[in-house]
């Protein structure tokens, strides 16, 4: 905010940085520069009540990854980290009310060695069970038998506000269905918890143990 022509002036004051400016005399500066002099005093200060104006941008994609607690080598215990991954993601889709077109699955071995895969899916969507089951395929294809996995990730792209999508007269009838269901769970998690539900899979698997 300072040009070439106060710098002269700021300096024969002795005023050489910002920290100077900011612990120089207000109403010096106001006498030598009128309100510019006290404009720049309050911006050295911190101090500006110019309206705030915040605009909250919609993400261009989502996802979660974690670091597993011990290296995994059996792709069906992955796939249930896996799922709860999923459902992380798309619950957080819902909540921006928005459809994802791309997903993508992530995978680190214990050599750090990185691996991925996507595809982009017939139409747009923020169910749970669509996206997973679109996981899993990308995950058997990606994963190599015995390879040791230190940690996994979903992500979905490509994402479009859910008002923006093209009703198809041809609706598959589960797909609304599978919506329903995911709205139905995403109002008793936002009540009660987000662990408050628990999948059949997840509760025997811990009977299990």
């Amino acid at each position: 905010m300072v040009g070439r022509k106060s710098i002269p002036k700021l300096e024969k004051m002795g005023i050489k940085t910002i920290g100077d400016l900011a612990h120089s005399d207000k109403e010096k500066m106001y006498k030598v520069f009128g309100k510019f002099g006290k404009m720049i005093w309050e911006y050295a200060n911190g101090i500006d009540d110019s309206e705030v104006n915040y605009t909250k941008e919609k993400p261009k994609g989502i996802g979660n990854s974690i670091t597993l607690p011990v290296d995994y080598n059996n792709i069906d215990e992955i796939n249930k980290i896996l799922l709860k991954l999923t459902e992380q993601v798309t619950y957080r889709l819902r909540k921006e009310k928005m459809l994802a077109n791309v997903v993508n699955v992530q995978l680190k071995d214990k050599d750090f060695r990185v691996y991925s895969h996507q595809r982009k899916m017939d139409s747009p969507t923020s169910s749970t069970k669509i996206i997973y089951n679109e996981v899993k395929k990308l995950t058997n294809e990606l994963y190599k038998k015995g390879t040791l996995i230190r940690l996994v990730g979903v992500r979905v792209d490509n994402l479009i506000d859910e008002k923006d999508k093209q009703i198809s007269l041809f609706e598959d009838e589960q797909n609304e269905k599978q919506e329903k269901i995911d709205n139905a769970l995403d109002k008793l998690k936002d009540k009660y918890g987000y662990n408050f539900i628990k999948r059949a899979t997840d509760i025997n698997s811990r009977k299990s143990k």
